[in-house]
């Protein structure tokens, strides 16, 4: 995990600390200075430590508590947010005998972090998220390795009580990888269409796409968002990010596909990168790539232009780009914005 950090308040906590330093060498190890053995591996502190442990808590993705239960969530529980915000938090027994996932199980990665835990000090993990316990899908969690983005998450709660509680739960996936689950769980169906999905007798659904979902199906699932589109632009020195942005939002809502899904604008490769792209590219979160001229005229494209190829020293920008750097299909034909935008989109294939 990306920034871990390990509490001792006793003496054997230490001793602990210092194994789990050897076990996870990235990990910081911080005990109170009275415990001081002139360990170079820990930092020692002298502030009380219902003080120090607010501070880790603040500025760690994990916090690993080598001392009581009840003692962790007392110092922590004024300071706890949501799920999505607050660290891992974990707690070893003074004897090692338990690593328990106490906070931020699934979306925090504790439940992960518990058993890897466990596992390297001969422990046991206890693990009481419902999802986990009953071996079945955590909702919250699918296509978490492969970026995925959850289109709502206000709907996940829901559809994980229907999981966890084996009601009929249907899936409809049209696009991202599909070896996100080992096994399904018996009262989990796929189908083949949005069209059989809704005939089904599923009380909830998940639904795996890069397409706009209407609003019926859509209060009853949880929608994932797989980086799946690539947005190729033709563009003018000038143009402006604003020109950019008002030309892709036109091409997502006139085609009904989703902004969480797009994985990358590419263009043609000029001498001097078009201030306007970078700048969207930075707005949104999403890398820009270019391609040179000689890749794209070789790709062919439904609309080729004369114009383009005496300007630009290929037919097509904005489509070719699309194509090339997906690998896959063109979904969305060239869209002319004059004078100096042009847009198509092109879905990745796994």
């Amino acid at each position: 995990m990306e920034k871990t950090v390990v509490l001792a308040i006793t003496k054997n906590g230490v001793k602990i600390g210092q194994n789990l330093k050897e076990l996870f060498p990235d990990w910081s190890i911080f005990a109170p200075a009275k415990f001081s053995n002139e360990g170079n591996n820990i930092t020692w502190y002298s502030e009380p430590t219902s003080e120090k442990i607010i501070e880790l808590f603040k500025n760690s993705n994990a916090l690993v508590c080598l001392f009581s239960l009840g003692a962790v969530i007392r110092l922590i529980a004024p300071y706890l947010k949501d799920k999505k915000t607050d660290p891992a938090v974990i707690v070893i027994d003074d004897k090692t005998n338990f690593v328990i996932s106490v906070l931020s199980g699934h979306i925090g990665g504790a439940n992960e972090l518990t058993r890897e835990i466990a596992e390297k000090l001969g422990a046991v993990a206890v693990i009481t998220t419902a999802a986990d316990v009953n071996k079945t899908i955590a909702v919250d969690l699918v296509g978490r390795e492969f970026n995925w983005k959850i289109d709502d998450d206000s709907t996940v709660t829901k559809i994980s009580a229907h999981m966890i509680n084996e009601e009929p739960i249907g899936i409809f996936q049209e696009i991202g990888k599909k070896n996100w689950y080992k096994e399904l769980p018996k009262n989990v169906s796929i189908y083949d269409s949005l069209d059989d999905l809704k005939k089904s007798s599923s009380k909830a659904c998940l639904i795996i796409s890069d397409r706009i979902i209407d609003e019926d199906l859509n209060k009853e699932s949880v929608i994932y968002r797989p980086p799946s589109l690539v947005i190729g632009i033709g563009l003018h020195w000038d143009t402006s990010k604003e020109t950019i942005k008002d030309g892709i939002e036109s091409c997502l809502e006139k085609f009904k596909l989703s902004s969480k899904s797009i994985a990358k604008l590419v263009s043609i490769k000029k001498p001097q990168d078009v201030q306007g792209l970078i700048d969207i590219g930075n707005e949104m979160g999403i890398p820009v790539e270019y391609v040179n001229k000689e890749d794209l005229a070789e790709i062919s494209t439904p609309n080729p232009s004369e114009t383009v190829k005496a300007f630009e020293g290929t037919a097509s920008v904005s489509e070719a780009a699309a194509i090339k750097v997906s690998g896959g299909e063109l979904i969305v034909e060239k869209q002319k914005f004059p004078p100096n935008l042009t847009i198509a989109i092109a879905r990745i294939m796994n």
